[in-house]
């Protein structure tokens, strides 16, 4: 039997780079997906193409900062699928803006999507889980969520407070059987970054970093979310997985 057969799944920022694939591993191992991002047009291009690999999804253009946004996509999921077991909090956005040029505007942006986006999608889906008996939630972090990284702070802070965030959703809500867990993926391939991977200097430098002797794929983070969404992981949460080629062990 496949690993989520009967699970429902809200993957967000899933138009493209690993919420895609996230989306895409989820639906092969039995997920009925719900598919959001704020690129309706990328949305629907992976919705129709889980549905041409046998799968099932719906697809919702969303802005994870909105709580009105949040409480349309749970009602949709609601009505279309009956229930939701699995949360992925993916969307995410950077901010490569030295901390003293960074406008008030500037980091109050990146902590709404990054933050606040991550808190809103708990907040609206614990109790479907709840009700539900139970489920997972992932959120996706970053190895900045774990060390300190230069030029990048508004980054780095709302990436380490989902890091806590997470935690105290583990501890706050596992008499519910709600597990929570942080992904923190360290370099990795995707379409957002692949000029900069590209880049001979940029993609040394990141080699240079790494033990494991290649950069990472967005499918590398598919696979530990999809560890951590299904019940193969039923008694781990509150935990931080690097996905990183060794970078957080050094």
């Amino acid at each position: 039997m496949a690993k989520m057969t009967d699970k429902v799944a809200i993957v967000t920022g899933a138009g493209g780079g690993m919420g895609k694939a996230d989306a895409l591993l989820l639906a092969k191992e039995g997920a009925k997906v719900v598919v959001t991002d704020i690129q309706e047009d990328k949305v629907q291009e992976v919705v129709q193409e889980i549905k041409a690999n046998g799968g099932e999804a719906i697809g919702f253009k969303h802005n994870v900062a909105s709580e009105d946004e949040w409480i349309k996509v749970v009602d949709e999921a609601i009505k279309a699928f009956g229930k939701i077991d699995v949360l992925v909090n993916n969307a995410g956005i950077s901010a490569a803006t030295p901390m003293l040029e960074m406008t008030v505007e500037q980091f109050e942006r990146v902590m709404s999507i990054n933050l606040t986006g991550t808190f809103l999608g708990q907040k609206h889906v614990i109790p479907h889980m709840k009700n539900n008996g139970g489920g997972s939630i992932v959120n996706i972090s970053s190895i900045a969520g774990l060390t300190g990284g230069s030029g990048a702070g508004a980054y780095t802070a709302s990436k380490g407070a989902v890091r806590l965030l997470t935690k105290a959703t583990a501890v706050d809500f596992a008499k519910d059987n709600i597990r929570c867990n942080s992904v923190h993926p360290g370099f990795i391939r995707t379409p957002m970054t692949v000029d900069m991977m590209e880049d001979e200097k940029m993609r040394g430098w990141f080699l240079s970093m790494t033990p494991l002797p290649r950069l990472g794929e967005a499918e590398d983070i598919a696979k530990a979310v999809l560890f951590l969404a299904s019940d193969e992981s039923s008694y781990i949460t509150g935990v931080e997985l690097p996905v990183d080629g060794g970078y957080s062990a050094k």
